[in-house]
């Protein structure tokens, strides 16, 4: 049986993230009502993710950037939830959303641990914030017990409180991300054997002067190389991770150093010893729901494919 919210609203937001919450506060200060479904329990989607409260972690923020702009957002959010304004379907899968017959849209989700509780939420409008996912090239070894995602380890730490299976890690791969999971990493407890980013360092520095027009970004950036630095943690740039080993699980990795073309240099290759690796080779945006409403879905220029948007 599917159960449907009760009475269309004006807007319904999908994804529960920084994103999603900011678009539904928005809205609801200005009147707006609003549901907001996302499929975590709490919201703050990975960015903000945060353990179980039964847990009593006393200082979850020391693992989050900017984390008093998330307590602003959500005390705006608590606020609107108490004065009615937005209502929060937690647990719940949206895997379609359809034009309605006479205007508006169809948001079709799927509740419980098992998604097996079919809902649909009616609104005027819809607003996709649905994040993205890890993109992950693959090489020999990669499937090994003791290699996830950057993401992964990040979601493992913020979400779980504990580290990826292993005292030594390894971060690889190419992207912003791998700073702060590589600072996190360390700051819990693990060593930080290095981080592999693939990217030289002439392309390092054309995004630090993209990032210009950014200076708080910039400083982020300096920070997490501060804390890398002060912790002792070997950053290599140019170099990729081209093979894990292990008979049971991880046990080392091979690094090795990159042309200008992205092609391993011969005999470049040595070895870490390590138990955990957490690599990444950036993000893509989530286009299903999207592509689904007939959104036009074009390259992004980064090896990926996102919404077209206009200006």
């Amino acid at each position: 049986m599917v159960r449907e919210s009760p009475g269309a609203v004006s807007l319904v937001v999908v994804g529960a993230g920084p994103a999603g919450v900011a678009a539904a506060v928005c809205a609801a200060d200005r009147g707006v009502r609003v549901v907001l479904v996302d499929s975590a329990v709490r919201a703050g989607g990975q960015f903000y993710r945060q353990p179980d409260a039964r847990w009593g972690a006393r200082r979850p923020q020391v693992l989050h950037h900017a984390w008093r702009t998330w307590q602003r957002l959500t005390a705006r959010l608590d606020a609107h939830l108490a004065d009615g304004l937005i209502t929060h379907l937690a647990e719940r899968h949206v895997w379609f959303v359809e034009r309605a017959d006479g205007g508006g849209f169809v948001v079709h989700a799927l509740g419980g641990s098992g998604q097996d509780r079919p809902q649909t939420v009616r609104g005027d409008a819809v607003l996709l914030a649905t994040g993205a996912y890890e993109k992950v090239l693959p090489f020999p070894g990669w499937t090994l017990p003791g290699v996830v995602t950057a993401g992964g380890a990040q979601a493992m730490l913020k979400g779980g409180l504990v580290l990826p299976p292993g005292r030594t890690a390894v971060v690889a791969g190419t992207g912003p991300l791998l700073m702060p999971v590589a600072a996190g990493l360390s700051a819990a407890g693990a060593r930080v054997a290095a981080l592999i980013e693939s990217a030289g360092p002439g392309r390092l520095a054309w995004g630090a002067v993209r990032l210009a027009g950014h200076p708080a970004k910039l400083a982020e950036g300096a920070r997490y190389a501060a804390a890398l630095a002060r912790r002792g943690v070997p950053v290599r740039t140019g170099h990729a991770v081209v093979a894990a080993h292990g008979s049971e699980r991880l046990e080392a990795v091979t690094v090795a150093a990159l042309d200008g073309a992205g092609r391993v240099r011969a005999g470049t290759g040595r070895r870490i010893a390590c138990d955990a690796l957490a690599v990444g080779h950036g993000l893509l945006p989530h286009t299903d729901l999207a592509g689904g409403l007939g959104c036009r879905i074009a390259e992004t220029g980064h090896g990926g494919w996102g919404v077209a948007v206009d200006g």
